[in-house]
């Protein structure tokens, strides 16, 4: 069951927190490095975002969340993460499927790191195409998907 997540509530916050930690601990280290900078995200961080918060909840737990925000008709997929207890489970999958078959945008895009095949994968599986990559100043190099919508 995916429901909005009112990320405002300190409860909600780091239970969000939770699922980004352990997620984007497996991710730091399929990538290889120590420093991985959403692992320096607190839960006070998330419960000040206003950015939109959408959850996967299994049998009462948040296990995946998706984190989007719409500017000028674009979507814009700040984060997506599964606890790992859940992966290889669709929940990234109908995270995804969710927000965009919810949502009106002409444009979505994402960034992830280029070693992060598993997330590249995905995004492609759901007509998303590469348009760029660099190497921002924490040196793990990222690429940029999007994929258009009529509205």
């Amino acid at each position: 069951m995916i429901n909005k997540l009112d990320n405002s509530n300190n409860e909600i916050a780091e239970q969000i927190f939770n699922v980004f930690q352990s997620s984007y601990n497996v991710e730091a280290q399929l990538i290889g490095t120590l420093e991985f900078p959403p692992l320096s995200r607190c839960s006070k961080d998330i419960e000040c975002s206003l950015t939109l918060f959408y959850g996967f909840i299994v049998n009462g737990y948040l296990a995946g969340v998706i984190e989007i925000a719409i500017r000028d008709n674009q979507l814009e997929i700040d984060s997506l993460t599964v606890a790992p207890h859940y992966f290889r489970q669709g929940i990234a999958d109908k995270l995804l499927n969710y927000v965009l078959g919810t949502f009106e945008f002409t444009r979505a895009i994402v960034e992830t790191a280029v070693v992060n095949e598993p997330a590249i994968r995905l995004y492609k599986k759901h007509g998303f195409v590469e348009f760029k990559r660099w190497i921002p100043a924490h040196g793990i190099e990222k690429l940029a998907l999007a994929v258009e919508n009529a509205i």
